[in-house]
């Protein structure tokens, strides 16, 4: 888990990038944030040395902490139009993401056009051949198969060609270098999960993952790197791969019930699920194997999500302790386009403790 002072100095300068203090070109006292985050002044200079070193800030002696004026978003008098393309719209997480990137770009004057690829690269080709032809001055992107080759590259390279700032988030293309993205710290993430279930005892410890996106892939290697930490060996049979077209095949008794009867055998007690979504899904097919969860077996999970609170037992997952990747991917394309530089960052997690784990 990262340190207070890198969570607070990630928030402050998301809030920069956002635009928050642009009316007075300066971040609040040190006495205002040690009330607003409930730290010490030693922890807060941390966190204001971070912004300093990275060029959001000048400090004043005596004055306070001036945001550099690069970072700071100016209005244009024309509209500016960004494109947002996610996999999805409306399923899961995407409306808290969507909500957040849509109140930072409103409050700079910009308004948002949505594309939803479902995944599938077919879609993603449209879009981008679309946006080639149409007026846009920025886009955050979601890349569509993440841990595949994408065949797209072509467009996006042509995209930036013309200039147009692109900010991508949950998952990046590598062949991109100069590409900024905002990722989850998925690798962390799984180590963190792992550390927290063989505290609590368990040492047969399962994995869920999703094959065709790299945060899947990540979390995996977090997952592994977690068990070797604890001294736990990889048992190949107690890991599970789906991918986004045969996820309603891989969640059917046929195919579902056969794994978990096997894992109960095993004498399998826990098991770490891609997300909150697969998660909950999950526990009604433990159910029917006879598994209960928690007495029996400990489900966690990642993103936090409305899901986490739906039925019973609530679902153990990892959140972001500050801004989403919403906000801060706003923010970051905002800077981009008034000519800043911007770099890419991973978001860390918090543990949300409930009684599914």
């Amino acid at each position: 888990m990262q340190p207070k002072y890198q969570i607070i100095a990630s928030e402050l300068k998301a809030n920069i990038q956002a635009g928050k203090y642009k009316n007075v070109n300066m971040l609040p006292t040190e006495h205002s944030l040690m009330d607003e985050y409930q730290v010490s002044r030693q922890t807060i200079r941390q966190a204001l040395a971070v912004l300093e070193k990275e060029g959001h800030i000048e400090k004043r002696r005596g004055s306070g902490s001036y945001i550099r004026r690069a970072e700071v978003p100016e209005t244009s008098s024309r509209l500016r139009t960004i494109a947002v393309v996610t996999t999805y719209i409306s399923d899961y997480i995407f409306p808290s993401i969507l909500r957040e990137m849509e109140n930072v770009l409103s409050r700079n004057n910009c308004m948002t056009l949505l594309f939803a690829t479902r995944n599938q690269v077919s879609v993603e080709r449209k879009v981008l051949q679309n946006l080639l032809d149409a007026r846009i001055d920025g886009i955050i992107a979601e890349g569509t198969k993440t841990a595949f080759p994408n065949p797209n590259l072509d467009l996006y390279l042509k995209l930036q060609e013309k200039n147009i700032p692109i900010v991508f988030i949950n998952g990046s293309y590598p062949q991109l270098q100069s590409a900024v993205s905002v990722l989850d710290d998925n690798e962390g993430g799984g180590q963190m999960l792992v550390e927290y279930l063989t505290a609590k005892g368990h040492k047969k410890i399962a994995g869920i993952f999703k094959s065709d996106d790299i945060q899947g892939h990540g979390r995996y290697a977090g997952y592994a790197n977690g068990l070797q930490k604890c001294g736990i060996s990889l048992d190949d049979s107690l890991i599970r791969w789906y991918n986004t077209e045969l996820r309603d095949v891989f969640l059917s008794d046929a195919v579902i019930i056969p794994v978990l009867q096997r894992w109960k055998e095993e004498g399998c007690t826990a098991i770490v699920c891609y997300n909150d979504e697969m998660a909950c899904q999950l526990i009604p097919f433990l159910t029917k194997c006879g598994l209960s969860v928690p007495e029996d077996i400990s489900v966690v999970s990642f993103d936090n999500s409305h899901l986490c609170n739906i039925g019973s037992p609530g679902i153990t997952s990892l959140k972001h302790p500050g801004p989403n990747v919403g906000s801060v991917a706003a923010g970051k394309l905002l800077t981009l386009m008034n000519g800043g530089s911007a770099d890419s960052e991973l978001l860390p997690w918090e543990l949300v403790e409930r009684a599914s784990g």
